[in-house]
């Protein structure tokens, strides 16, 4: 063997590139010039493709495997080149390593609310966030459509792009969907895999494959989503009657273990306002054991008599509720909860009647009205009827 020819053999280059950044998409192969030399091994490793470039126009495309590089192997840039005979001294090309692998674990989100109309609750606003991962399924057109002649382009230059085109998509697929916003959560999957389907094309565009996409989460502004706890906590606790009372009860325990004069009175008032509830409750209890009933229903005149004290039926929001002793009354109307006009039952009442007709309870609104209580035969017309 001479000596040019040894010399030729230990000039060979090794054209290879192993990336230890894990964001690098596509980097190009640096030499000075840009001249390799004839013969050169080209070294393609699992998750790589090598794309040669020559004056700018793209040649050869090299999967994993090694290669030796003439005329052979490097048809295109042989036919740029008009090499008809082969050639023996070094060549100038640029070479494009491009990672074929899979990047995964890309977040995407809505940087604004997304407004949607919702069958349930009207117009919404939403937010959404999740996470994707790419792969370049086509080096020629991913360095032809977004590379260009970035040296090294990573993750990072085309994951703001990448997100905005999902994000504008997101918005289009929730309203397709015509899903209300207590279904969201139990459909991720599904939305996942439409969006992945509609964004397909737009990434094979830029020769890229959108393998997998992920909806983690579609959030409502934090005001929406109080009231939509309490909507829920209002079906949770079901006859809300049977809650108040319990309530009160807590809160007569709670505020007794105040050792201040302020938790004192408290439980004092909110005792007595239980206790005439209860104490009501009860006689109402032995009323309807000794007259065989409740009262009457809503509507009507009035008639009979009452020689003791005894508590009131009033009619709350078209529904009865009680029966209430008079100093529950009193508190009641103090507050506006019982009103002149409110209609109140007793005992010894043949039907229902305005609060301020009947002589135990006008004094709670002023002096009564004309007419009062008894079992006559005349007695006042019926209540004018809505």
């Amino acid at each position: 063997m001479s000596i040019w020819d040894r010399l030729k053999k230990e000039l060979i280059d090794i054209v290879q590139y192993l990336d230890d950044t894990n964001t690098t998409l596509v980097h190009r192969f640096e030499r000075f010039q840009n001249e390799i030399k004839n013969g050169a091994k080209l070294v393609v490793r699992e998750g790589q493709q090598a794309v040669f470039i020559e004056e700018g126009k793209l040649a050869d495309v090299f999967g994993p495997g090694t290669y030796t590089l003439d005329t052979k192997n490097l048809p295109i840039l042989a036919t740029l080149k008009g090499w008809k005979y082969g050639f023996e001294s070094p060549f100038k090309a640029e070479v494009y390593f491009c990672s074929t692998r899979r990047f995964n674990d890309l977040k995407w989100g809505t940087m604004n609310p997304v407004i949607l109309r919702d069958k349930e609750f009207g117009p919404i606003r939403v937010r959404a966030f999740g996470s994707y991962s790419i792969r370049i399924s086509d080096p020629a057109a991913f360095i032809r459509q977004v590379v260009g002649t970035d040296g090294t382009f990573t993750v990072d230059e085309i994951q703001g792009q990448l997100r905005n085109t999902l994000v504008s998509r997101l918005g289009d697929l929730l309203g397709e969907s015509k899903l209300g916003v207590v279904d969201f959560a139990a459909n991720y999957n599904e939305l996942g895999e439409f969006l992945t389907k509609k964004m397909a094309p737009e990434f094979a565009a830029m020769g890229l494959e959108l393998p997998q996409l992920l909806v983690e989460n579609i959030s409502l502004p934090p005001e929406v989503e109080k009231a939509l706890d309490k909507r829920s906590s209002m079906g949770v606790i079901g006859d809300m009657r049977a809650y108040t009372q319990f309530q009160t009860a807590e809160a007569i325990g709670k505020a007794a273990e105040n050792p201040g004069s302020a938790g004192t009175f408290m439980a004092m008032g909110l005792g007595n306002n239980l206790g005439g509830m209860m104490a009501g409750q009860m006689a109402g209890a032995q009323m309807a054991g000794m007259h065989g009933g409740g009262p009457p229903p809503l509507g009507g005149g009035f008639g009979g008599g009452m020689t003791a004290p005894v508590p009131f039926f009033i009619a709350l929001n078209g529904q009865q509720a009680g029966p209430f002793m008079t100093d529950v009354l009193q508190q009641m109307a103090s507050s506006g909860q019982l009103r002149p006009d409110t209609l109140v039952w007793r005992q010894g009442l043949s039907n229902w009647m305005p609060a301020n007709q009947v002589p135990e309870l006008g004094g709670l609104f002023g002096p009564p009205m004309p007419g009062g209580v008894g079992g006559g035969a005349g007695g006042p017309p019926p209540l004018p009827r809505s």
